[in-house]
């Protein structure tokens, strides 16, 4: 029988991602096939190494050799340590080996991830072919076979040598420890299509020479031909991986469970009055299915945490539930076994989605009666929580079917700004003194009221003249509202008297009725609405009423904080643009959370979960019950629409688990944290440990640690980078826009209603978990915040004083080299003064562009320090924690301190807009926002070009013109380096 040995050449390699901290790498390859291992020398630092190695491997059989895989790892060398640093792998299949004769081919395969958190880039040169050789002739295979002589001895040497290498090289990380380690199981790729065998070289040479010339031919057509197809083929592979990479938990890990599916069961005989139930039991876990009545389908699914299960095997038990006579002794019901089915653990076959569901099958029942004819249909099977049967499974880690427990998703109820133009009434019927020879009311004085659920707001006050009993009053004023679908059915419009307290008449208007209006060119209808008096027998008519009234969709509701949104598209879908990119966040699991309530009156416990919330969408992780270390590894993603967002995740105990209507208890919060879009890289997996702190009456304290995972990926650059130039909210803020004191009403309206809504969700979203994610308290008045603020203003400050400082000692020679140097500078200012401008942007070009080596890395925690938590008094605590109005001094005291408080608290609020500013222009020089300021460095470099070539004069008097412009010529948007401005990354969404 012919032997085979394949060879395959490594060639070389195109860049390698730097592993070596400085910039490049020592690379060398590894080669495994069929238990044989080869290696390469090391390339030193060098990213595009080349090896030009020839590497043997012999083919034990050779008719397997095409479902072969050649695997082959690439490392960096690392001499100071004992493990060598991954660079990336490749995989082929024994399938596109070319035989030698051929023209084998230079194929370079792109360096494949071991796992997602893995930076690989790069790609490998390799031939690979192999060689049969000739057998001998047929009388010497003959003497061969019949001695029965053993393998050449040189075959046993090389052969024991390559064992021995093998057991002697470094082990390198294969794919199962990656999985103890906990890293996310990676997705094999899937084998290219097989290629069809070439004749076998004996039955090519029994063929005559024309033949085996075509024969040949045929055989490299058929070999290009597949090549060809391999590779569209490999491509397409790659291709559908990377768009279903989103669709794995490739940010969380694989948490292993072990799913029951007990579909029905089938009984013999069974009586008209019994209940019939099953009853799983691992070691020490049991539960029952529910009962109803025999031969009916459960269709219920169980899920056991694998790693918590303390026992190998798995009984599923049938029962039959029988009313028996009441006594002392028992219950009224009688439990008998009907039999029961094992299974070992050990032999559970495995099921990883898209594979279909696991069918249920029929399982004889065995029982100690010898009963015969009972059976049971179920599925058992080994998953993970990426199970579609998980979201309906009884969990055993979170308290079973229990609402309260299960993790949900929740979306915001769509929100709208409703404008009332109040016009005008006509023909009021004003009322008159009580008795017939009273004088009628003089003056009054009117003012429409209009009510919208629980809003009510009113117009100013009229005084009209009393010469006649009807009068035509005019207002012309904008009452606003916030709308949430499904809208109230109506709003009820009233105009009353101030004088005498009464109202003169009202009407309602139906909101299915009310247009809706995108921008503010087309104004709506008017409309005239007659208004009823108070006793419609008495007084039908009491005048009507002029108004325009329209649902605005070109707004945006705001119903978070302005520093934290997380949505600024409009209302209207039509005004809102394509998705720039997606946010996934992997909630892995918490450590060291601090027990919040006692369990059983003896120890102390905590149910903890986890709240996310970015745009309208909140998620909602399960409820881990009885653990201070809890592993979620829930995986969830956003669309989103603007980089300057913030996304707000929040930790709570459950406080509604195992609580009815009248010992309802609330969710105590564990802490927060935010993570601003805008200062994450693209593409990048961000996995850290962050604290978490949470402020209470008795000071700050540290209630445990979160671990997440994130990954903002954009589809497209340009539209990331255009977003910088865009507004940051729709057109209608800034054409129309409403007041700061009109602006802080709608928002606390705005979260009243998102509150209420979610609310009355099932399973609730508690208000006090709502309201601690949405920031509802930042109005109040807090000694704590406000010098936070104060110190954030002074540390903008200090940079000023730093190059005052510099200044002055330039002036004072306390280092004589830079006087000199600033001499020379002066001087050259003073020759060449079109210079200067040219010579700052390319300072501040330079000067940046070396500070992103050192730039900040991301903090997405909250920073106890800035928060000001550690220096906090107890009485500035119970100013911060007292309620509202105060309850600690007499009347009049209380007055003048909530006065005093509602001052300070819009003190605060202008202390944190300036100190904003000042971290926006900040955030141009320190890459907090890397796209930011690479826009900014960009500029400055072609800025510095422009004015070397424009001339200063010609700046200066542009400048001057372009700014004295007349206002025809102006729009009413604000300018491009406005929006970039305001979309820099403050620092007040790290303030507790």
């Amino acid at each position: 029988m012919a032997s085979r040995k394949l060879t395959v050449e490594v060639c070389d390699a195109k860049n390698l991602m730097p592993k070596d901290g400085q910039g490049t790498a020592s690379a060398y390859v590894i080669l495994d096939f069929e238990g044989q291992r080869r290696r390469t020398k090391t390339i030193f630092r060098d990213l595009n190494p080349q090896w030009g190695e020839k590497l043997e491997f012999l083919v034990h059989d050779v008719e397997s050799m095409a479902s072969e895989m050649l695997e082959l790892n690439v490392y960096n060398d690392k001499k100071s340590v004992k493990r060598s640093t991954f660079l990336g792998k490749v995989k082929i299949a024994g399938s596109t080996f070319v035989k030698s004769g051929e023209e084998v081919p230079l194929i370079y395969y792109p360096l494949e991830k071991r796992s997602v958190f893995s930076q690989i880039k790069g790609e490998i040169g390799l031939k690979v072919w192999y060689v049969d050789e000739e057998p001998p002739p047929a009388e010497e295979a003959v003497v061969e076979k019949s001695d029965a002589t053993p393998p050449p001895a040189e075959e046993e040497k090389k052969a024991a040598e390559a064992v021995t290498k093998e057991k002697e090289e470094e082990k390198q990380p294969t794919l199962e420890e990656s999985k103890k380690e906990g890293n996310p199981q990676e997705t094999p790729k899937p084998d290219t299509a097989a290629v069809l065998p070439p004749p076998a070289a004996s039955e090519v040479e029994n063929l005559p020479l024309s033949q085996q010339k075509n024969t040949k031919k045929a055989e490299k057509s058929i070999v290009a031909e597949n090549m060809k197809n391999i590779d569209i083929e490999s491509k397409l592979f790659q291709k559908i991986l990377n768009s279903d990479r989103r669709m794995a938990f490739d940010l969380v890990d694989q948490m292993p469970f072990l799913y029951v599916r007990v579909a029905k069961a089938k009984i013999s005989n069974p009586d008209a009055d019994s209940l019939v139930y099953a009853k799983l039991v691992i070691g020490t876990h049991s539960i029952k299915t529910k009962s109803q009545a025999a031969n009916k389908d459960w269709d219920q699914v169980f899920a056991f945490d694998k790693e918590g299960l303390n026992s190998t095997s798995l009984e599923v038990s049938v029962w039959i539930e029988k009313k028996i006579p009441e006594n002392e002794n028992n219950n009224g019901v009688s439990d008998s076994c009907m039999g029961t089915v094992s299974f070992d653990l050990q032999e559970v076959p495995k099921r990883v989605p898209p594979d279909s569901p696991l069918a249920p099958q029929w399982y004889s029942l065995e029982a100690e009666q010898n009963l015969e004819g009972n059976d049971i249909m179920l599925s058992v099977w080994v998953g993970t929580q990426a199970d579609e049967a998980f979201q309906e499974a009884w969990q055993s880690d979170s308290g079973g079917l229990i609402p309260e427990t299960r993790a949900k998703v929740y979306l915001s109820p769509k929100l709208w700004y409703l404008r009332l133009t109040v016009i005008q009434a006509q023909d009021l019927q004003l009322a008159t003194g009580s008795g017939t020879n009273e004088p009628k009311v003089r003056n009054p004085e009117l003012y429409v009221k209009a009510q919208l659920g629980t809003q009510l707001f009113k117009t100013s006050r009229i005084s009209v003249g009393s010469s006649s009993i009807s009068s035509n009053p005019t207002w012309n004023e904008d009452l606003i509202f916030v709308a949430a679908e499904p809208f109230e059915p109506f709003m009820i419009i009233t105009v009353e008297d101030v004088t005498n307290g009464q109202a003169i008449g009202c009407t309602k208007v139906q909101m299915a009725t009310i247009d809706k209006r995108t921008e503010d060119k087309s104004e709506p209808r008017s409309r005239w609405f007659n208004l009823i008096g108070d006793d419609q027998k008495t007084k039908p008519y009491g005048g009507r009423i002029h108004v325009r009234v329209c649902l605005e969709g070109g707004y945006h509701v705001l119903d978070e904080a302005a520093h934290v949104t997380s949505d600024v598209r409009a209302t209207a879908k039509q005004l809102s643009k394509p998705a720039i990119g997606l946010l996934e966040v992997g909630i892995r699991g918490a450590t060291n959370l601090l027990p919040v309530k006692t369990k059983d009156g003896t120890r102390g416990t905590t149910d903890a979960y986890v709240v996310a919330k970015y745009g309208p969408k909140w998620v909602r992780t399960r409820t881990i019950l009885d653990r201070f270390n809890p592993w979620w590894n829930e995986q969830y993603t956003w669309d989103v629409y603007d980089p300057c967002t913030v996304l707000t995740i929040g930790v709570f105990d459950n406080g509604r688990y195992k609580h009815d209507e009248a010992g309802l208890k609330k969710d105590v919060r564990l802490g927060k944290l935010r993570v601003r879009l805008s200062t994450l890289d693209t593409n990048r997996v961000y996995v850290g440990t962050y604290s978490l702190m949470v402020l209470l009456p008795s000071g700050a304290k540290k209630m445990g640690e979160i671990e997440i995972a994130l990954r903002f990926s954009c589809s497209s650059w340009i539209s990331l980078i255009q977003a910088y130039a865009n507004p940051l909210l729709p057109r209608l803020h800034y054409v129309r826009p409403f007041g700061a004191a009109q602006q802080d009403i709608l928002r606390h309206t705005a979260m009243r209603i998102v509150t209420a809504r979610l609310a009355r969700s099932e399973p609730a979203l508690g208000q006090e978990v709502v309201q601690f994610m949405l920031d509802s308290d930042t109005h109040m008045w807090s000694m704590r915040r406000s010098k936070a603020n104060w110190f954030r203003v002074v540390g903008c400050l200090s940079k000023a004083a730093t190059i005052a400082r510099w200044l002055n000692g330039i002036q004072t020679w306390v280092h004589p080299p830079t006087t000199i140097l600033v001499h020379i500078l002066l001087v050259a200012v003073v020759l060449y003064p079109h210079l200067v401008v040219p010579t700052i942007f390319m300072y501040a070009f330079l000067i940046i562009a070396l500070r992103f080596r050192y730039r900040q890395r991301i903090q997405i925690t909250v920073d106890p320090r800035m928060s000001h938590v550690d220096a906090i008094s107890p009485d500035e605590l119970d100013e911060e924690f007292d309620g509202f109005p105060t309850t600690q001094a007499t009347d009049q005291v209380r007055i003048r301190y909530d006065r005093l408080r509602a001052l300070a608290g819009r003190a605060q609020t202008l202390l944190g807009d300036v100190a904003a500013q000042g971290e926006r222009l900040e955030a141009l020089f320190n890459w907090r926002d890397p796209r930011a300021t690479g826009i900014f460095v960009v500029f400055c470099l072609f800025a510095s070009l422009l004015f070397y070539v424009v001339p200063f004069k010609v700046f200066v008097l542009g400048s001057g013109l372009y700014y004295l412009r007349h206002p025809r010529f102006r729009g009413d948007m604000p300018s491009v380096p406005m929006n970039f401005f305001r979309r820099l990354p403050p620092l007040s969404d790290q303030i507790l």
